[in-house]
């Protein structure tokens, strides 16, 4: 593996990482409906590559604890959770008014388990949080987390809880200050907007920008108030290369890191802007996708890596796959062992896929321009905020289901969807499950509902509030403005 001289002194990159990867095997099972390119599916087929490329034992593998509705509640507003945790196929006829109200029923439909789906990977990525403050680990993955579009009271953008929002809130209760960056195709605007005006957060984000979802995430969009220069958008236009991607993320990300100094660093990975993705229009190999997360490992900071967007699926679990790798400081083989869904990746059956030749109109002269202007916001910015904690909530216990199984074989009984006869007949067996054509939409089985209690208990965030967005004015519109008024975050 290339190591590079992107280490800090600190942190050499060749150092291995103690990593926690969250996984719920019924993931795969949720359904968005037919035609919609959002598809589950896509996480059990990334957990499948893991297992055959053997990263699980090299991995503490952890199911999550569902988030509660208390838990969501510390950013989703409460009639907006009850709202998810109350509507199903049968009963949306009945509930127009609240369906248009809360955004729900096109980008966002409603589906079997809506609410359940919303609690695992919201318990995902809160348990990873939560493991990074205890410093059970230098790195937690949660690849069903991501879910960066959703706002304090609307789904959008197929997203329904920001998971991203609530991790952050956790992390908050330990580190000073804590890094978002985004390297989907499309504006992180709903963690932007939840810390648009503060300084304890900065989010940067990299992303398609013009006529395109959601609309958001203007260059001299930075932040408000006490959070000005705290919000950074580096918007791309069609095409970019790994080449003119790195020129941007490198530079801006080690500006960032000097003088924002996070305490912790969230890193969402959507596979949407890989080239070819159904719904993107970038040109990023899986290997410059990853060397971004290569770049931020580097650091030597806890690092929390999450999923999002993503709509060839093949190509997402190729993607997702390689960057636990690069996580765990391991080098794959790009011949693909045979696993349970390996008629996805014919004819060449390897982890990697060469960018086509689209023509990338991201010019040298644009985006030397773009990365003069990130520069210039964070010459702005003097020196690392210093945040004086008056009063520390208490830390968020670890359930005993979350303590660190010992031995492989608990690893792989408990996480893995492979038992070991299964594992015992590898070479020969191709699983039965349901195969899709990229070209047709793929009829997933529905997940059966089955309630289950969260273990996890989240204590109220700073200065004693149940939410330190929830009581905020909510902001909706596609404007090239995240939105029209600041929030006050008291953080």
């Amino acid at each position: 593996m290339d190591t590079g001289g992107n280490s800090l002194p600190s942190g050499p990159d060749g150092k291995k990482r103690k990593v926690s990867y969250f996984y719920d095997p019924e993931v795969g099972n949720y359904y968005y409906g037919q035609g919609h390119p959002m598809k589950p599916h896509r996480i059990r087929m990334t957990h499948a590559l893991l297992a055959h490329y053997g990263l699980l034992q090299h991995m503490h593998v952890l199911k999550p604890n569902p988030a509660r509705d208390k838990d969501l509640c510390r950013f989703h507003a409460d009639d907006y959770v009850t709202f998810l945790r109350s509507i199903t196929p049968e009963t949306q006829q009945d509930n127009l008014r609240q369906l248009k109200r809360f955004n729900v029923g096109e980008d966002c439909p409603v589906f079997d388990g809506l609410y359940s789906f919303c609690q695992t990977y919201a318990g995902g990525s809160v348990g990873g949080a939560v493991k990074l403050n205890h410093g059970h680990c230098d790195i937690a993955i949660n690849w069903a987390g991501g879910l960066h579009h959703a706002k304090k009271c609307e789904a959008s953008g197929f997203c329904y809880v920001n998971d991203i929002v609530l991790a952050i809130l956790e992390l908050l209760k330990v580190h000073e200050r804590v890094l978002y960056v985004d390297i989907d195709i499309h504006h992180g605007d709903g963690v932007e907007e939840a810390f648009y005006t503060t300084d304890r957060v900065m989010t940067v984000s990299f992303h398609k920008f013009g006529d395109y979802f959601p609309g958001t995430g203007d260059i001299h969009d930075i932040g408000f108030g006490k959070g000005k220069y705290y919000s950074l958008n580096v918007p791309l236009d069609d095409g970019i290369d790994d080449e003119s991607y790195q020129m941007l993320f490198k530079p801006i990300m080690g500006k960032v890191m000097e003088i924002f100094k996070p305490g912790a660093v969230v890193l969402q990975c959507g596979a949407d802007s890989l080239s070819g993705d159904r719904l993107g229009c970038f040109n990023l190999s899986i290997k410059g996708h990853a060397e971004c997360v290569r770049y931020m490992r580097s650091f030597n900071v806890p690092l929390l890596l999450l999923g999002g967007g993503g709509y060839t699926i093949r190509n997402v679990a190729r993607c997702w796959c390689y960057e636990t790798g690069v996580a765990l400081g391991m080098e794959l083989d790009d011949k693909m062992p045979q696993h349970e869904y390996y008629e996805y990746f014919g004819p060449d059956y390897t982890l990697h896929v060469a960018p086509s030749n689209m023509e990338n109109k991201n010019s040298r002269p644009m985006v030397e321009e773009i990365r003069s202007n990130l520069l210039d916001y964070l010459s702005k910015l003097q020196h690392a905020p210093s945040v004086q904690f008056q009063e520390r909530p208490p830390d968020t216990e670890l359930p005993e289901a979350n303590e660190d199984q010992d031995g492989e074989d608990e690893r792989w009984r408990r996480d893995s969807d492979l038992n070991d006869d299964e594992r015992k007949t590898l070479p020969g067996r191709v699983k039965r499950e349901i195969i899709e054509s990229e070209a047709k939409d793929m009829d997933e089985m529905k997940i059966d509902e089955r309630p289950r209690e969260a273990d996890m208990a989240l204590e109220p965030n700073m200065k004693g509030s149940s939410s330190a967005v929830a009581e905020e004015h909510h902001m909706a519109g596609n404007s090239s403005k995240p939105f029209s008024q600041p929030m006050d975050m008291n953080l």
